[in-house]
């Protein structure tokens, strides 16, 4: 089926910033803030790396963002969406404008990672080129893994696992098992993020053929998993506690995480669900704050 594009007006600064989409920045922040807590747990903080480390997943994060936003515009995904501004979707701004800006943040994230492999480990540079193709082919290509129901599973690996165990082997020069539970704590609530986004479009991506998690459990099924997935964090909490009891702090994070969910457990659709993803970020980075801290004070 084919698809006409709208034609471009002309995007604002703004615009673009809202196309980066700010409200899921905090699944970039949240892995490099426990990853550097569990370095520091370890006696190996170093700023500079945890820096380095930041613009990698931020400028990931971004590039990600803009890809989706040009890959689902030009299929044509993006037409009766409910959420957030697309720019390629909504013609603010031409296609091949977007696809550049996502390649420029790549390059960012490429250069500073590269950048930060030397200064540890060259092979990290494989893992590096791995995580953008991860993050291009998630919409982008032929045969999209993200329209195969396996976003939310590249979510936990890329922003989860990678992130957090990047981020400490990078300044502490090995993993640990407390780097694997705080990387399953922020990879599940980063990868809640993205359900509550499937959640809310299921009926317009079930038409457009575009079959996500969310689509494939159903819409009992898929916030069932959400409320599992925000969960996790806390049981984490939990068993960080065995070698570095502060760690239990980041459980008063849960009844926020909690009020985030409401509209999840209360069967809201469309635009209510919209707060759903802002206010779950929040609650990931106050737990990756509050648990980085605390193993950073152990």
């Amino acid at each position: 089926m084919s698809h006409t594009e709208p034609q471009p007006t002309s995007a604002t600064f703004s615009d673009w910033i809202q196309g980066a989409r700010p409200h899921t920045w905090a699944n970039a922040f949240a892995p490099v803030i426990a990853g550097s807590g569990v370095a520091a747990f370890h006696g190996g903080f170093v700023w500079w790396k945890a820096l380095l480390a930041l613009i990698v997943a931020w400028a990931l994060i971004i590039g990600v963002n803009y890809a989706n936003d040009y890959s689902d515009g030009i299929r044509g995904t993006d037409e009766d969406r409910t959420g957030p501004l697309r720019l390629t979707g909504s013609g603010l701004a031409a296609p091949k404008k977007v696809k550049a800006a996502a390649f420029i943040s790549f390059g960012v994230a490429g250069i500073a990672g590269t950048a930060l492999s030397l200064l540890s480990a060259w092979w990290l540079i494989i893992i590096g080129i791995i995580c953008v193709l991860g993050a291009w082919f998630y919409t982008g290509g032929k045969n999209p893994y993200g329209y195969r129901g396996l976003g939310e599973v590249a979510v936990f690996v890329f922003f989860g696992l990678v992130a957090v165990l990047g981020t400490q082997f990078t300044q502490a020069g090995f993993v640990s098992w407390v780097g694997v539970a705080a990387a399953v704590g922020v990879g599940s609530m980063s990868a809640g993020v993205n359900l509550a986004n499937n959640i809310r479009d299921i009926p317009t991506d079930r038409e457009s053929g575009k079959i996500t998690l969310a689509v494939r459990l159903g819409d009992a099924g898929a916030r069932r998993l959400f409320l599992a997935l925000i969960s996790t964090p806390f049981i984490m909490s939990i068993c960080l506690a065995f070698v570095a009891w502060p760690a239990l702090i980041a459980i008063i994070v849960f009844p926020l995480a909690l009020k985030a969910a409401k509209p999840i457990r209360a069967h809201a659709t469309g635009k209510d669900l919209i707060p759903v993803i802002g206010a779950t970020g929040r609650s990931m980075a106050l737990w990756a704050v509050l648990t980085g801290l605390a193993l950073a004070l152990s």
